[in-house]
């Protein structure tokens, strides 16, 4: 079963937590603390890969969690770093967050991570000094990323076959290709696009047969509308017209209409068009439909016939596709920049960023914003008075104090950062 879209929730792994330990060996005196810290958990990484062509596992294991890290432990262990969840996706693949595209694979064994797991808390070791010689404190762990993601599969293919239903795409892909299309004579046999490796000369093409398209179908009518993103990234279009049609222009322009209305970018791409079924017909009404093509056909696209059935023209159709396949692959390659010519870009150092916080007041609690200072709440455990302390001093610190003061706030007002509240000093 093909299946070319996803919903999936993604759980990075959480980070472990530090621990709070002392050293109790015979004949040390006074043994310092040696908590050790957290290990960081898993990432979830999601890789493209050849040997996978569907998202359907996705629908029915929807959840992606990775490894949590492991705790720290005594004698300055270090907790053992979570697993990484390694997730295989077929070529193609663009996974979003939110609408936004945040990996796009297109080539095998690429890799993309798409959720960090957690930093590990600092174990009570990691606090030691002058001053603070027995710290009974340790942090969290890190929560790891969590969203829900969509998963979208745009078909890689050399050349995409286009065309009114039962213009005859599937019988030309079963018969230059391997592939097995359902073929029948009605409309909307194709249900699912299928994928086939036409060879010609020394080389060979990769077809995508998408179904059929009909007036409307970018706007949701018939069953294009749920394929024509796997046309975006085909090298060349391959339009098949039905050479029985009473009006080849039109059918070819509906076709074209409905490409402009999902991509203007389409209308630029590179196409072959081709009159099919032509074996029954004779010279002069070929003759009349190639004619009736030329007003209406993009500038610098071949009008061809062929007849998949009678295996006439094919050779000259492949030839033609892999030409200009070859061309427009060359002119990608030549559009690519090599990384390191990429200018720089100015912008705000990103320390700059962590460290800006904001503080408002809602309703009686004072609700400090800012990813840094969010960043330690997170790492605290309110549980150790120590903990909460700490996170007190580096308030002080960055100011946050000073403006909480200022906005009116008590010793004992309810600070709120991120899900955590405490009173502004200790009670």
């Amino acid at each position: 079963m093909f299946v070319d879209t996803a919903t999936v929730t993604i759980q990075a792994g959480k980070g472990g937590d530090g621990a709070v330990s002392f050293r109790h060996e015979i004949y040390v005196d006074k043994g310092g603390p040696d908590g050790g810290d957290g290990g960081r958990g898993g990432d979830v990484i999601f890789e493209a890969s050849e040997n996978v062509n569907t998202l359907l596992d996705f629908r029915y294991q929807p959840e992606l969690k990775a490894k949590p890290g492991g705790n720290g432990a005594k004698a300055k262990r270090h907790g053992k770093s979570g697993d990484d969840l390694v997730v295989k996706v077929p070529m193609g693949t663009v996974v979003r967050r939110d609408g936004v595209v945040i990996a796009d694979l297109t080539a095998n064994g690429q890799r993309q991570v798409v959720a960090h797991g957690g930093d590990g808390g600092f174990g009570n070791a990691h606090f030691k000094s002058s001053v603070r010689q027995t710290p009974r404190m340790a942090e969290k762990g890190e929560p790891g990323e969590a969203f829900t993601a969509e998963l979208e599969l745009k078909l890689l293919a050399d050349v995409g076959l286009v065309g009114l239903p039962n213009a005859g795409k599937s019988t030309f892909l079963s018969v230059v290709t391997n592939a097995r299309p359902e073929i029948a004579d009605y409309a909307f046999t194709t249900l699912t696009p299928n994928l086939g490796v036409a060879d010609i000369d020394d080389g060979s093409l990769l077809i995508a047969d998408i179904p059929g398209l009909i007036e409307g179908a970018a706007e949701g009518k018939g069953l294009g509308d749920q394929f024509l993103r796997h046309v975006e990234r085909t090298a060349v279009l391959l339009h098949l017209i039905d050479a029985y049609s009473n009006d080849v222009a039109a059918d070819y322009q509906t076709i074209r209409e409905e490409l402009r209305q999902y991509s203007d970018e389409l209308m630029t791409r590179p196409e072959v068009v081709v009159l099919t079924k032509v074996d029954g017909l004779d010279d002069d009404i070929i003759a009349m439909q190639t004619e009736a093509l030329k007003h209406v056909v993009a500038k610098g696209a071949p009008i061809m016939t062929m007849s998949s059935t009678a295996h006439k023209g094919l050779t000259e159709v492949l030839r033609a596709l892999r030409e200009r396949v070859d061309a427009a692959r060359a002119t990608e390659e030549e559009g690519e920049l090599p990384e390191d010519t990429s200018l720089p870009v100015i912008s705000l150092g990103s320390e700059a960023m962590a460290t800006a916080w904001t503080v408002e007041k809602n309703d009686d609690v004072y609700v400090v914003k800012g990813d840094k200072i969010e960043k330690f709440a997170r790492r605290t455990n309110f549980d150790q008075f120590e903990g909460v302390n700490r996170l007190r001093d580096i308030m002080k610190k960055m100011g946050i104090t000073h403006e909480l003061i200022r906005a009116g706030a008590q010793s004992d007002s309810i600070i709120r950062i991120g899900t955590a509240e405490f009173t502004l000093v200790e009670q």
